[in-house]
């Protein structure tokens, strides 16, 4: 990570729907040794934009199709609420930033970074989304996210949670006829990782979720993560 500029690195891990307030305790813990690794020190907050396992999950499913859109002027419900906890915690707009969402929560952290680029907050972020739902990405925005989903055996896509939603929009094609780009607006990587279990277990650690040599899910997962922050922010 020596191509960031700076010592620290803030890092923020977002939940989806329904989830247990100690869900990313292990990932914090393995970004936490991996960061200080690589010379740098990380602050890293858990964010729950939409609630808790304990509230409403119908209410909590409502509000992750607010984020799930860019055409609403009101709504993007997760993404404001973790935008002011965000604007509450950083420190200026050249601090590194790393957004990391889980389910809904890679929405609400799309729509959090949107905030803050479009107010000139922060313009020094990265976002990763995970087992997210597809939100169309602005074209300026698209080097900064990535989009890592679970496959099978077989390399197809294996969450249907990642199926939801949509990147696509009408392109100029080589006739008069515009045709249909089901990844027009999808962010700069899309790319499956081979898991062992379903949608709630990319940051698994534990047996049944390691695989035959020995690799569990979050490790799988925080590599792939790690890789395409060397690549995107050198």
């Amino acid at each position: 990570m020596t191509a960031i500029s700076g010592s620290t690195m803030r890092i923020y891990l977002l939940a989806g729907v329904a989830t247990t307030k100690g869900y990313f305790d292990e990932c914090r813990n393995q970004l936490d040794r991996i960061f200080r690794a690589d010379g740098r020190e990380p602050i890293i907050h858990v964010l729950h934009p939409y609630g808790d396992v304990s509230r409403n999950l119908y209410r909590q499913i409502v509000e992750v199709g607010t984020d799930l859109t860019n055409r609403m002027s009101i709504g993007r419900i997760g993404g404001r609420a973790a935008f002011q906890q965000v604007k509450e915690t950083m420190q200026g707009e050249d601090e590194p930033m790393l957004f990391i969402g889980h389910s809904g929560g890679g929405a609400a952290a799309y729509q959090a970074g949107k905030m803050l680029y479009q107010q000139r907050l922060n313009r020094n972020f990265r976002i990763v989304q995970v087992g997210s739902p597809r939100i169309p990405i602005h074209p300026e925005l698209r080097d900064k996210v990535c989009f890592f989903h679970s496959v099978d055996k077989e390399g197809k896509l294996s969450d249907p949670i990642s199926r939801i939603g949509t990147w696509g929009g009408w392109s100029a094609g080589d006739t008069a006829v515009p045709r249909w780009n089901r990844y027009k607006y999808s962010p700069s990587i899309v790319e499956g990782i081979p898991l062992i279990g379903g949608h709630a277990h990319y940051f698994s650690h534990q047996t049944p979720y390691v695989d035959q040599d020995s690799v569990c899910n979050l490790d799988k997962t925080i590599n792939r993560v790690r890789n395409w922050l060397l690549q995107s922010w050198s």
